[in-house]
């Protein structure tokens, strides 16, 4: 089963790629940051430094995803086509 619904692609998350290498996920409420981790490195080859995750007030939850490549957010990103 997947964990990661989708990318987000809000202004404050197109920053965060450009200024500090993260990429923000929507991901099942249930996951874990271990699972989102494990996720993120087996679908898309890029090791990652940290996972902090959050529950918004209408339920659902990000995954800040921080990768250890420099550059490796912003290329993820075009790859996603998320910018």
């Amino acid at each position: 089963m997947s964990v990661i619904i989708t990318a987000l692609t809000t202004e404050k998350a197109v920053a965060a790629i450009e200024k500090e290498n993260k990429l923000v996920f929507l991901v099942d409420n249930a996951a874990t940051k271990k699972q989102v981790k494990d996720e993120v490195e087996s679908e898309y080859g890029e090791r990652v430094r940290k996972v902090t995750t959050m529950v918004t007030p209408d339920g659902r939850k990000k995954a800040f995803v921080s990768f250890k490549r420099e550059g490796a957010a912003p290329d993820l990103a075009a790859k996603l086509k998320v910018i």
